[in-house]
């Protein structure tokens, strides 16, 4: 077991390595210790100063024939319709197609078009409307979905809401986006949130309670939680990129939004560094002063050799030792930020947080 763990983690770390490096590369370099507000604005100060400011609504209608293509298509032919649910190219007058073949782009029955996730005219004030050559907000790609022209339509500006099963109509004029894609409406939400501020706050789109004194709503961070991110999304994320400078950090990590917002549903933790909870580990293992900004006590509690391994949040190892005795540890050549110590004992693993200040 403690093998196939290791075969798993690493292949998992060199993924994220290399998807996740925009967070520490470059400009504005994200300290993923912070939590809270001051996480928001790290996060915000990043997408913003990476998007390239020429991309227009033309772009992203070209881009989408590439990044909204079905992983299950091996021809590369269609795309995926967010809100649809039948596997079916077949339209006559039909408005539930999940798939379309990429070069049916338009303005008629059976053609698709670009959906505004955040519609709009929710914005506050609103994106207003839309050329091929519109910049800005209205043609920002992260929140620009292939869609069913009629039920582009039949969503129009209607606020998201609770439901089950397939998109539609639910309450008193609002509408829910499927069970296939409410994580990926609530990871766009999020998103332009942070990218826009209170001009795309969450309740101008959706419909629900607040989670605590926060801005976001309940409703979207359980849904981020419970549809866990898809191939599409992170095809998406990785074009994206490169064509429009930024990324949605939500794909790359869901469970940001817990740290942001808080929320009682737990979101995937897909670097595996950020979600340690320490009320479950073995409480005898101590790393001592935490924050440490030169040398840290790590206190054992017995004698019995260990593993001692330290992970960035990015999930590469950056320390390795095996000890049977307490000892001090130099990581002042660390970078600031949150790091992850693993104590590996009799095939046992705990894991304990570690802020390098």
């Amino acid at each position: 077991m403690k093998y196939l763990y290791f075969i798993a983690f690493f292949i998992i770390s060199s993924v994220v390595s290399a998807q996740q490096a925009y967070y520490m590369n470059g400009q504005n370099d994200v300290d993923f210790s912070l939590t809270g507000q001051d996480l928001y604005d790290a996060l915000q100060l990043k997408i913003d100063n990476n998007t390239i400011v020429t991309y227009d609504y033309g772009d992203a209608r070209d881009d989408i024939q590439i990044m909204d293509l079905d992983p299950d298509d091996l021809t590369d032919t269609n795309v995926l319709l967010v809100y649809g649910f039948v596997d079916n190219l077949v339209c006559i007058s039909s408005t539930d197609r999940r798939i379309r073949n990429k070069s049916e782009f338009g303005g008629n029955n059976c053609d698709y078009n670009r959906e505004h996730v955040f519609a709009r005219s929710n914005a506050v004030p609103s994106m207003g409307s839309a050329s091929n050559s519109s910049t800005g907000i209205v043609a920002d790609p992260h929140n620009l979905r292939a869609s069913d022209v009629q039920r582009n339509g039949a969503r129009g500006s209607k606020l998201f809401a609770a439901g089950s099963g397939n998109s539609g109509d639910v309450g008193s004029g609002n509408w829910y986006p499927g069970d296939e894609w409410r994580g990926d409406v609530a990871r766009i939400m999020m998103y332009m949130y942070v990218r826009y501020g209170d001009r795309c706050l969450p309740e101008y789109n959706a419909s629900g309670a607040k989670e605590g004194s926060t801005d976001m709503l309940q409703i979207l961070l359980q849904w981020n939680a419970n549809d866990p991110v898809s191939e599409i999304e992170n095809n998406r994320n990785n074009l994206l990129e490169t064509n429009y400078g930024n990324r949605n950090p939500f794909i790359d990590n869901p469970y940001l939004a817990k740290i942001i917002w808080g929320g009682s549903d737990e979101p995937e933790d897909t670097w595996g560094t950020l979600s340690t909870n320490e009320s479950q580990e073995n409480l005898e293992f101590s790393l001592s002063p935490n924050p440490a900004s030169s040398l840290v006590r790590v206190n054992l509690p017995n004698q019995i050799e260990t593993r001692i391994e330290i992970y960035d949040i990015l999930g590469k190892r950056v320390f390795i030792r095996k000890v049977n005795e307490s000892l001090d540890i130099d990581i002042s050549s660390l970078r600031n930020g949150l790091y992850v110590v693993k104590f590996i004992q009799n095939k046992k693993i705990t894991s304990k947080k570690l802020i390098k200040s």
